[in-house]
């Protein structure tokens, strides 16, 4: 039952042996008792003179009645606690009190009802309620910005157990149903309890490559198997998942709790480690990687979600799609989670609302900045890369399987006077916020190009790079190149080739350079670093 709904009763009071309460004529109250599972509940009094409900609070009125049975329209506020609720009967008469043995054939379940212009979860189009609350299948995209694969989901939010499954992993979670009323505690709920790493939450991540003692993350194709295992087992972590996994069964658990939800794919997704709000590489005297250092990553793709929602906690204009990403890879207030963040406010690099648009922010228009290692151990910034992080982020169209290309919500076309704004914005709240305040010399320009659609596996790859030198006076730049192998998270695998040359352009001169590499790995990443 979704919050407002009006809800009728039917013979709330019967035949003891049938488990009611039997009616009598001369009774002077009736006591209707709705009592969730985890304590939070109430005794909602039936007072025979009420013929009009009030939309904002709990109340009922009575429709119809005979001498052994009643029929009541009950009503739930949009601020009302969503969860399982137990229904009880208590009668008074001159003939003394009773109270109805409790029926789980009787039970309400209260949601969030995103059809209801009072709930915080409104929202007004019927075509995109049908999409991201009722459509029970959807797409899930993976691979690279040159390559966008997609995988069919199966949500089932509306399976037989799934909704008792999403109910039972809000209260494994031990949180207070008293704040199950806000969505953003809620999403905050389920975005630690939907990886296992610090609450024995649903889904164990696993990127080791062994996956011994539980199943391949890519053997999942649907959220069903994994949430009823979950809620079978009494709350044991299921063995394994990665990011698509863990976002195709938030959007099952929000759909279930009617909190509109879409599972989105970010490619070239940065992972920031340290607040910086950019993605780092630190180098030594030689250009050499100081790999101890370099623990900030640019992963192929990353998957999290969208849920749709106001945001009265923050300043007018944030509301709306919120990011909330339930992968493991950073803690919030000590938790595993993530979210949710307004996607307006990391749009405009507005990082320090929460919750955690910082995070999100990095991941998807981050700049990647390169720091050499000075002579007295201190680093200085000698390049920066400003179009590497955040590409084609990616969703279900509304109605249709097309690919829907959200990334204009995340951020401002990419090198615009806007974008730029947000960055240098978000970066003033960062640990590393003088990487704006002295910028580098830009008189010389590289780019890097790839022919068709980029490598293929066992294919050659073969990189053009062009230098520009826009200056009136000759420059010599030391072109570093090095091609790695990396996993789709960018974790460094091997470095495959190194190579350095120096190249004299003379005023306003271009050159271009051909570097070939022969491709037999799943993903590789080339870097160039020059001084």
């Amino acid at each position: 039952m979704g919050k407002t709904e009006p809800s009728y009763v039917h013979k709330l009071v019967c035949d003891k042996q049938k488990g009611g309460v039997t009616f009598h004529s001369d009774f002077s109250t009736i006591s209707f008792c709705t009592q969730d599972q985890q304590r939070c509940g109430f005794i909602l009094k039936i007072n025979s003179n009420v013929f009009q409900l009030d939309q904002n609070s709990w109340g009922s009125r009575i429709i119809e009645q005979d001498s052994t049975k009643i029929k009541l329209m009950v009503n739930s506020p949009a601020t009302a606690v969503i969860g399982h609720y137990r229904l009880t009967v208590e009668t008074n008469s001159t003939s003394g009190q009773f109270v109805s043995e409790h029926n789980s054939a009787n039970d309400v379940y209260i949601l969030f009802n995103p059809w209801c212009e009072d709930d915080v979860v409104f929202l007004h189009s019927e075509e995109e309620r049908q999409e991201y609350v009722l459509n029970d299948v959807g797409i899930i995209y993976y691979g690279t910005m040159n390559q966008i694969g997609e995988r069919t989901w199966d949500y089932g939010q509306f399976d037989e157990g799934i909704l008792a499954a999403c109910l039972f992993v809000l209260e494994k979670s031990g949180t207070p149903p008293s704040g199950w009323a806000d969505p953003v505690n809620v999403v905050r709920v389920v975005s630690a309890m939907i990886n296992s790493v610090d609450d024995h939450g649903v889904i164990e991540g696993n990127w080791s490559g062994n996956y011994s003692g539980g199943s391949f993350p890519t053997m999942w194709s649907g959220s069903v198997e994994i949430l009823k295992e979950y809620h079978k087992n009494k709350g044991t972590p299921v063995k394994y998942g990665q990011c698509w996994v863990f976002g195709g069964v938030v959007t099952t658990v929000l759909r279930s709790l009617g909190i509109p939800c879409r599972t989105v794919t970010n490619f070239s997704s940065a992972h920031d480690t340290d607040v910086s709000l950019t993605t780092d590489v630190y180098l030594d005297n030689n250009l050499e990687p100081l790999e101890h250092l370099n623990s900030d990553s640019v992963w192929n793709f990353h998957v999290w979600n969208d849920c749709w929602m106001a945001r009265p906690d923050l300043p007018p204009g944030n509301g709306g799609w919120q990011a909330v990403d339930a992968t493991p890879q950073q803690t919030s207030q000590g938790t595993f989670r993530c979210g949710p963040a307004s996607l307006t406010a990391i749009r405009y690099g507005q990082v320090y609302l929460k919750h955690d648009a910082a995070f999100v922010f990095a991941e998807v228009n981050s700049d990647k900045i390169y720091w050499q290692r000075n002579v007295d151990g201190t680093f200085s910034q000698i390049y920066d890369e400003k179009n590497i992080v955040g590409h084609f982020i990616s969703t279900k169209a509304v109605g249709s399987d097309d690919r829907n290309d959200i990334t204009n919500l995340y951020k401002h076309p990419e090198g615009s006077e806007q974008e730029r704004i947000a960055v240098e914005t978000a970066c003033s709240y960062g640990t590393k916020a003088k990487a704006y305040s002295a910028p580098t010399a830009q008189d010389v320009s590289v780019h890097v190009t790839m022919e068709d659609d980029g490598p293929r596996m066992g294919d050659d790859a073969e990189l053009t790079i062009t230098l520009q030198n826009s200056s009136s006076e000759n420059r010599t730049v030391n072109l570093h190149s090095q091609v790695s192998v990396m996993y789709y998270t960018g974790v460094h695998k091997a470095t495959v080739k190194k190579d350095t040359t120096d190249i004299d352009l003379l005023p306003n001169e271009g050159k271009s350079a051909l570097l070939t590499q022969q491709m037999q790995c799943r993903a590789v990443t080339a870097c160039w670093v020059w001084y």
